[in-house]
């Protein structure tokens, strides 16, 4: 079958269609015949070649899909051929004392499609049984595929590990790409104050049609622990969700309330931080990572997702053929939401 992805690390030069196995459902496990798939940070991370992180070549990028049940394998109950379906892009061993524990997060085994599996951008996947879920109803193929990555992401790094209460508040760094606009609606739905942080406003609008309270703008005059002061009435802020990394964490520290959190899901601009220690410790606040989700954090989000508490965001759909130029719009700065690839059946 012909996969979307690449046969050598690199940028984008390297990406385009390569023959790959079509993949067969082992004891346990299900195919699902593709028909929308969608891009996230990590596939850039993966083409550029992750240290430590060996993947088969060529290599399908995508770590969200959705599409029909294709073949079943030894053992597999509960699903049909023909169900439409989405997946949980995490992989965990089930049999570990953290995933025995529901710590599925932090399996020592805990992989990632797309990441170090054959990804969704092709017309055949296979996942464990247990990742399969049951599209919710009313949704288009796109906008299933568009949701479980950033969403669970979004739900384990706010509720979870950022401890957030209703009540409380938030800011967001960044205003666009495709988990912020998933980070908005969970802080929002838990009853935060929400404000969204960023160097370019020009999507502030759809910033607070995802629930945003405020949305302010930082620059190297007005840095980001400046605005965020000014804006929390110089209390601080109980909780950031920070995926950009070097040029921000710093500030994110010295914008905290006392007893608060900064939770780290990326660092999409450099991995390496300097932060006041003075300030974490005399205003006994933390800076946390967070990776993922559970299975019943997944769960738990794919419920407010299907109750319409919680929508899907889709930036732009290109068809399968295109996948050079969606991926290309999946790291512009103009995106926002999801940039999703639609796979003929």
């Amino acid at each position: 079958m012909n996969g979307f992805g690449f046969s050598r690390h690199g940028g984008a030069s390297e990406l385009g269609f390569f023959e790959v196995p079509e993949p067969e459902p082992g004891p346990g496990e299900v195919r699902i015949a593709i028909r929308a798939a969608s891009f996230n940070r990590l596939d850039r991370f993966v083409l550029q070649g992750i240290p430590g992180v060996p993947v088969g070549l060529p290599h399908v990028l995508g770590s969200d899909g959705a599409g029909v049940v294709d073949r079943l394998g030894s053992g597999v109950e509960g699903l049909s051929l023909g169900d439409s379906v989405l997946f949980n892009p995490g992989l965990w061993d089930a049999s570990c004392e953290a995933c025995r524990a529901g710590q599925e997060a932090l399996c020592r085994s805990f992989r990632i499609v797309g990441e170090h599996t054959q990804g969704s951008a092709a017309p055949f996947v296979t996942v464990p049984s247990r990742n399969v879920h049951a599209m919710p109803s009313g949704w288009s193929y796109g906008e299933a595929a568009s949701v479980p990555l950033v969403f669970q992401t979004a739900w384990r790094a706010l509720r979870t590990v950022g401890a957030l209460q209703a009540g409380e508040s938030v800011a967001i760094v960044g205003s666009g790409g495709a988990v912020n606009p998933a980070a908005i609606q969970v802080a929002k739905a838990s009853g935060a104050r929400v404000v969204v942080v960023a160097r370019n406003l020009d999507k502030a609008e759809r910033c607070r049609a995802m629930g945003a309270d405020d949305v302010l703008a930082f620059d190297d005059g007005r840095p980001l622990d400046r605005v965020l002061w000014e804006w929390s009435g110089k209390r601080g802020v109980d909780v950031i969700f920070d995926s950009v990394g070097a040029p921000t964490v710093g500030r994110s520290v010295r914008a905290l309330a006392r007893g608060g959190r900064v939770v780290v899901i990326g660092a999409t601009q450099g991995p390496e931080v300097t932060i006041d220690l003075r300030t974490l410790f005399w205003r006994q606040a933390s800076v946390r990572g967070s990776t993922m989700a559970n299975r019943s954090e997944f769960d738990a989000v794919l419920a407010e997702l299907s109750a319409g508490r919680l929508k899907p965001v889709v930036d732009s759909t290109y068809p399968f053929a295109k996948g050079v130029d969606a991926f290309a719009r999946a790291g512009s700065p103009a995106v926002f939401g999801k940039v999703v690839l639609s796979v003929p059946g």
